[in-house]
């Protein structure tokens, strides 16, 4: 008959508590340093915010058209660097598209929107470029891009300009959807 022999027991393995302040401070000290990319990374600021603003406004202006079934223009201030979402009901008037002193259709909406969202590009950001239907609006006081129920719109092409840094919006018409791009020179 055999007989069980015990184990014998290894003693107890353990992290010091020296062993796990040093690894809590190795992890703090990669953390201190990689916080502050992480804060550039979430913070929208100069071109990066310029371009996701105008980005939002095509969006929110495709939005509010094929939800509301109601045509809805986006109008761009290229002299005053900003921009508005407005309903406009009835659409735009055929000679609204080549004239751009024609004043945009008069915000009457009963759609669950507010009235009218707006933007501006911030301060060291301009528009280098305003094109709606292969026309240039740069120097105009109003440019308008409409966009119809059925998700579609006007052509258009931004290029925003900020110091050496370019960067090109282009709105399909087709689709209504915005995209960027940079500008290579």
């Amino acid at each position: 008959m055999k007989t069980a022999v015990p184990s014998q027991k290894s003693p107890r393995q353990a992290f010091t508590l020296i062993e796990i302040m040093v690894v809590v401070a190795i992890i703090g000290l990669i953390a201190a340093m990689g916080i502050p990319s992480l804060l550039m990374m979430v913070r929208k600021e100069g071109m990066r915010k310029a371009v996701s603003d105008v980005m939002d406004a095509c969006s929110e202006a495709r939005a509010r058209a094929v939800f509301s079934g109601h045509p809805v223009c986006l109008t761009l201030y290229p002299k005053e660097n900003r921009w508005e979402v407005v309903d406009s009901p009835g659409g735009p008037a055929p000679d609204a598209l080549v004239d751009d002193t024609a004043p945009p259709p008069p915000p009457k909406s009963t759609s669950p929107w507010k009235d009218a969202a707006a933007g501006r590009l911030p301060d060291n950001v301009q528009f280098a470029m305003v094109d709606v239907n292969l026309m240039d609006f740069l120097e105009s006081d109003q440019a308008f891009v409409h966009f119809q129920p059925d998700g579609t719109c006007e052509e258009m092409t931004l290029v925003l300009h900020s110091g050496d840094e370019w960067r090109k919006i282009t709105l399909e018409f087709s689709t209504s959807l915005a995209t960027a791009s940079e500008v290579t020179r």
